[in-house]
């Protein structure tokens, strides 16, 4: 039935993460002991401050449309936040309010981009950016990186990706699937090459900027002469355990935020209105509520990479952010493990999800044919027991 669908949906990939965690469900069901690490949510509860202001909400009858680009209050907040926490100057009418960062995302590229222009995106990037792009008429430009730089560009090489019909470059810092964090040098590096080029926008998505174990966090809009170039996204879904509220936000030049605006009133209008109250409730919070979950963090990376360091063949960083980390599998291709030939790193994602009962994902999905990516948002017992299975199966 194909053919009666749209070349749009047919030619759009599906999310490889969503498919990994449905595949992971579905073998659960059927008594299978798996292990999911396979999406990235944090395993913590929404704080408790926070739920109360989403029940206050409900009580004053927040329950009537709310605006097209968010409650005035709630983008006074958002203003508040960006300059107490990243140095970002930015009134309420550059500030659009919507359903997830990934809709904003989306927002985003139906508003800046026509058939042909190009977006670079340093790989590894997030899975959907490069079909939000494509399905937006542009052309994804990968630029490839590798374990050993970090999994960061160069300003060498973002300059040799530049092309005539390059309009945009998107990045998250820190990154998922690498946890790499871009340090203020770095940035600073790369908007000295974005200087030369003033009509090519930067989409800054800084969702996991709270998740940081690097000591310092440098937003691409602070740096001199880059706001007005630079779209900066974020939302409350993995620093405040709050990915089922669905609320993300962007800060942008005002003739952007106004066209995101329009293209939301025709598609979803405002998001959520208790979802927002208890939004101005997590953003106005000082983020040091935030310091257990992110020691938690930084614990389960250091376990998970000082076991991963115990494997033989798998290459692996230090990532400084985020709750992934995204191991070099390269080693095993062309070998056979128990009878599965490892061609590549999409084989070495489902041999561990077969051999093991552990769902990871492929790099592929995120740009990187040589990785795979897997999630640290569960307890220590379970990441033990999960790297005990990987190591068994790659030492097989």
């Amino acid at each position: 039935m194909n053919h009666i669908l749209s070349d749009r949906i047919n030619n759009l990939a599906t999310s490889q993460t969503l498919a990994m965690a449905a595949l992971a469900r579905e073998l659960k069901a059927q008594g299978k002991d798996i292990i999911s690490l396979s999406l990235g949510e944090p395993d913590f509860n929404t704080p408790d401050f926070i739920k109360e202001a989403a029940k206050k909400a409900i009580d004053d009858n927040y329950s009537t449309y709310s605006p097209v680009d968010g409650y005035q209050d709630l983008k006074e907040a958002i203003c508040r936040k960006f300059k107490r926490d990243n140095g970002l100057e930015y009134k309420p009418s550059q500030i659009v309010v919507s359903t997830g960062a990934k809709q904003s995302l989306y927002n985003i590229a139906q508003v800046m981009l026509n058939d042909g222009d190009e977006v670079i995106l340093p790989a590894p990037y997030w899975v959907s950016y490069f079909e939000i792009v494509k399905l937006s008429g542009g052309v994804p430009v990968e630029v490839p990186t590798s374990v050993e730089t970090d999994f960061k560009i160069t300003p060498e090489q973002l300059e040799a990706a530049i092309t005539p019909k390059t309009k945009m470059m998107w990045f998250s810092s820190p990154c998922n699937p690498s946890g790499s964090v871009y340090s203020r040098e770095e940035l600073t590096a790369l908007a000295k090459v974005l200087e030369k080029h003033p009509n090519i926008y930067v989409v800054a998505d800084e969702i996991y900027e709270h998740i940081n174990f690097s000591g310092t966090f440098c937003s691409i809009g602070s740096i001199p002469g880059m706001l007005e170039k630079t779209i900066t996204v974020n939302g409350v879904a993995k620093a405040f355990a709050m990915t089922g509220y669905r609320i993300g936000y962007i800060g942008a030049p005002e003739f952007i935020a106004k066209a995101c605006t329009k293209i939301q009133g025709q598609v979803t209008s405002g998001a959520n209105s208790v979802a927002q109250r208890a939004t101005i409730t997590a953003v106005d919070a000082d983020p040091s509520v935030l310091n257990e979950m992110v020691q938690a963090f930084h614990g389960r990376r250091d376990l998970v990479v000082g076991l991963l360091k115990e494997i033989p063949g798998v290459k692996i960083n230090v990532p400084e952010g985020a709750f992934y980390v995204f191991p070099d599998v390269s080693s095993f291709f062309g070998k056979t493990l128990k009878g599965h030939e490892i061609k590549d790193a999409n084989d070495v994602s489902m041999y561990l999800l077969a051999e093991a009962n552990v769902a990871t994902v492929t790099g592929d999905a995120f740009g990187n044919p040589n990785c795979i990516r897997f999630s640290y948002a569960t307890n220590n017992d379970i990441l033990t027991e999960a790297l005990r299975r990987i190591k068994e199966a790659l030492t097989a």
